[in-house]
Formats: C-alpha cells, structure tokens, sequence
C-alpha cells in the first residue's frame, strides 16, 4: 500500500503568528520603527525599512499599520502628546513667571532627549532637507488654534514686561528644542571631536539653563 502524502496546510487566515520570543508583534514593530526614527528620521522609515529590521515581509507588516501615518499617529499618542501635556503643566504652574517657566521646559526637553533619541531626529530631520513628509504629516496633529492662543500670550507677556521684547512668539519654543533636543542629538557625532567630545547630558542642561537664565551677559549681582 503506498503512503499518500498530505497536502500541507498553510497558515489560517487571520493575525499573522507571534515570533518565537513571545514579543506582542504590534509593540515590537514599533519599537523598531524608533530605532529607526533615531537613525534615519521619519523619511527614511518606510514600512518596508521596517519590515526588513523586524524580519518579515512588507504584507505582515502591513497587517498591523496599513500607513507609516497610522503607525507614528500611535507613537504621537503614546509619546508626544504626554510630552506637550507635561509642558503645559509647567506653564500653568509658572503662569506669572514665563522666564522660570521656559528655563523648566528646557530643561524638560533634555531629559525628553536622553529618553527618547529618536524624538530630535523626525523633528529636526525636514528642518535640515528638502523633504517635507514628517512636517505635512505634523500639520494634522497640530492644534493651531490653541498655539496661536500661546503665542497671543506670549506677547502679553512682554507688554507686561515679563519677557524680553525683540523675542519672537514663533521662535522661542523651536529654539529651546534647538538648544536642548539639538544638541542631545549632535552629541552622539562629537565623540572623536577633540572641542566636544567632552559634551554630555548635564553639559548641555548646564548650557540651556545658563544661556536661557542669564543670556549670554555676566550674571548681573
């Protein structure tokens, strides 16, 4: 009697299987998609980069993010939005101080870096290109309104002779990210930098707090 050979079955339809370590796949995948955020922005992180860092097809991947939008909208909610929670927390608790209250943000913004060292890279990475896919991607994200309202208080806060005047409302926060955020990011290039190799985490939350406290004049007796 000869042996029949039966015909495999393929995977049933349905969520595509776990991988061997157990990892929950829709965590992994974004795990993965910050280290590459940290490497090579938001541009560079296709779903198709990412499949291949996480080893599975484009078509997996796809199970779970149909877009590289709908994967970073879940990162914005998860990371971003906490973070601009947090900065007007300060805010609110600093409202008739707005100096303080910038200098607590920097400071803020640095641990935020040390954190996540992917968070520099997609904000900065369009700033420095030509590419514009992480910015229109922001424009949806963005409560214009409510930064326009920041922005109004702003200049309240320096006809109230709170704030320096020659600041610009729409400069101040990209320039402390600049400051703190930046710099966490320009770090990681400077380890064989003879002039700042030196430059770590408290070097640069020293500088920001400095700059930002006192500007760049002898601290006033």
């Amino acid at each position: 009697m000869s042996s029949v050979t039966k015909p495999r079955r393929g995977r049933p339809p349905g969520r595509p299987s776990a991988q061997p370590d157990g990892v929950d796949q829709r965590a992994r995948l974004i795990e993965i998609a910050l280290g590459l955020y940290a490497r090579f922005g938001y541009a560079g992180t296709t779903l198709a980069a990412i499949a291949r860092e996480a080893g599975m097809t484009p078509a997996a991947v796809h199970y779970y993010f149909k877009t590289r939008e709908q994967l970073f909208e879940e990162v914005h909610a998860a990371h971003i939005v906490p973070m601009r929670k947090h900065v007007e927390s300060i805010f609110q608790a600093y409202a008739g101080d707005p100096a303080t209250a910038f200098v607590k943000v920097a400071e803020r913004f640095v641990d935020v870096a040390e954190e996540h060292s992917w968070i520099a890279p997609i904000f900065f990475g369009d700033l420095l290109t030509d590419e514009n896919s992480f910015r229109q991607h922001m424009k949806k994200q963005v409560d214009y309104k409510m930064q326009e309202a920041f922005h109004a208080r702003i200049r309240e806060w320096q006809a109230e002779g709170k704030l320096h005047a020659d600041l610009d409302a729409a400069l101040i926060m990209p320039s402390i990210m600049s400051l703190t955020m930046l710099l966490m990011a320009a770090r990681r290039k400077w380890k064989d930098d003879p002039m700042r190799k030196h430059v770590d985490r408290e070097t640069i939350r020293r500088h920001a707090m400095a700059l930002l406290g006192h500007g760049l004049g002898p601290v006033k007796a």
